[in-house]
């Protein structure tokens, strides 16, 4: 392992340490989770791709009465609104549930609706966590601890090889960096590329657009996006969110997106087709891509650097809501999905890297490469990113401002709203949003 590698990787701690930021399930809700002869069944609802299947079967090998049913949906924006209907109603959640960085405020003002972990021991696991990730998941008075960090999401770009080769672009990931240093030559390169491919979208869609670049000019201006940390909504006045918002709109008026959602049926379809070439790639989109790309698209897929600097996007914590029947059983899953253990288990299934500084000087970690995106050194390259992630505050009501704002894109280059009526239009969304 290279000192380079090493540095990046063992500072993570220390420079993250500042941040800020469907039905009744079998072992939740009405059902007790138990059967007949004493097997104990754990519901666990996660969406996208936690990496997490393995590990399961690992933790029912160790636990003979414990039985684990993964309820996964595709996409958050699916997850959404189930997980505040189940936590809402006090019945229907898992024995244990993901909470993405954009919920996680929310439910940190229904704590009393989780189980707190300090009950089951959590004191002792604060050294296996960034200090950040760590406090995110304690109440404001520090006497709960509601959720345990999983992953963060250290920012790179995935591209098509073989693609980019046929555009007569640079393929090497080093050289295709290069081609990119803001997101204006990344917009030149679009073009260039279409020039070449009018068949192929450039970007998937303007959703991970904009998310990527929120977060990135929120990280460079002050620390916070569409509310500030008093949660005013300040997105018509933050300029972090208008460069942003006209960023994203010059993809969307150049014809440069294929308009699509992350994870949803039509991105998974898309995948298996020559449809786009390039997705803004936290660590974690590296397993989806796997998955839904499948035997297509083993040795087309590669990692380069992100446009505009690092950043991050993403990552998730887990929590036991109180209408667990088991919430022992449930708390100690949790504690074995978070441990580092269990968060290397993860990254090695499904590229989701750790929040457990414990790891970042394992060669495991730091010397990883992902054979199926051409073997790219995605310990280093998600490694050195994370080391750059700078802090950006979440409130409460972020992700449904997120969501009204990104759909006024999609609506831009359906032809529904012109590009110049789409700034206004956006403040009207995220104002009702904010309501």
């Amino acid at each position: 392992m290279g000192s380079r590698r090493r540095r990046g990787l063992a500072g993570l701690a220390a420079v993250l340490a500042g941040v800020l930021v469907a039905g009744t399930a079998c072992g939740g809700g009405d059902d007790d989770g138990g059967s007949a002869d004493g097997t104990i069944t754990l519901t666990v609802d996660t969406f996208g791709e936690f990496g997490y299947d393995q590990l399961f079967k690992q933790y029912e090998a160790s636990h003979p009465g414990i039985k684990i049913n993964s309820r996964k949906v595709a996409d958050l924006d699916t997850f959404k609104p189930r997980l505040q209907q189940w936590i809402g109603t006090g019945k229907g959640a898992g024995d244990v549930v993901a909470l993405e960085e954009g919920l996680l405020p929310t439910y940190m003002e229904q704590r009393a609706k989780f189980v707190n972990l300090f009950d089951h021991g959590g004191a002792s696991l604060e050294q296996n966590f960034l200090p950040w990730k760590w406090q995110m998941g304690l109440s404001p008075d520090g006497k709960q601890l509601m959720a345990l960090g999983t992953d963060i999401g250290p920012l790179g770009m995935c591209y098509r090889k073989d693609l980019f080769e046929k555009a007569g672009l640079p393929t090497e990931r080093d050289k295709v960096t290069e081609l990119w240093p803001t997101w204006d030559d990344f917009l030149k390169t679009g073009q260039n590329f279409q020039g070449k491919m009018p068949k192929t979208k450039f970007v998937d869609g303007p959703q991970a657009l904009l998310r990527v670049t929120v977060l990135q000019e929120a990280g460079k201006g002050p620390g916070y996006s569409y509310f500030d940390k008093s949660n005013n909504l300040v997105f018509d006045s933050n300029p972090a969110v208008r460069n942003a918002f006209d960023t994203v709109l010059k993809f969307q008026q150049a014809g440069l997106t294929a308009n699509m959602q992350i994870f949803t049926p039509p991105w998974q379809t898309a995948l298996k087709r020559d449809t786009f070439a390039t997705v803004p790639c936290p660590a974690w989109m590296l397993g989806g891509i796997e998955e839904f790309s499948g035997d297509y698209g083993k040795g087309k897929w590669d990692v380069a650097g992100i446009p505009g600097g690092a950043g991050y996007w993403g990552g998730s914590w887990l929590a036991v809501p109180k209408q667990s029947k088991h919430p022992k059983e449930a708390a100690e899953l949790a504690k074995f999905l978070t441990s580092p253990d269990g968060q290397l288990g993860a990254f090695k299934d499904k590229n989701t890297f750790p929040s457990s500084p414990k790891l970042y000087t394992d060669a495991a970690v730091a010397e990883a490469k992902n054979a199926y995106f051409n073997e790219a050194p995605v310990g280093k390259i998600f490694g050195d990113a994370a080391s750059q992630v700078k802090p950006v505050y979440l409130a409460p009501k972020n992700e449904d401002v997120r969501q009204n704002v990104e759909n006024v894109l999609v609506a831009v280059a359906e032809g529904k709203i012109k590009p110049g009526d789409a700034w206004g239009r956006a403040i009207e969304e995220a104002k009702k949003a904010a309501r």
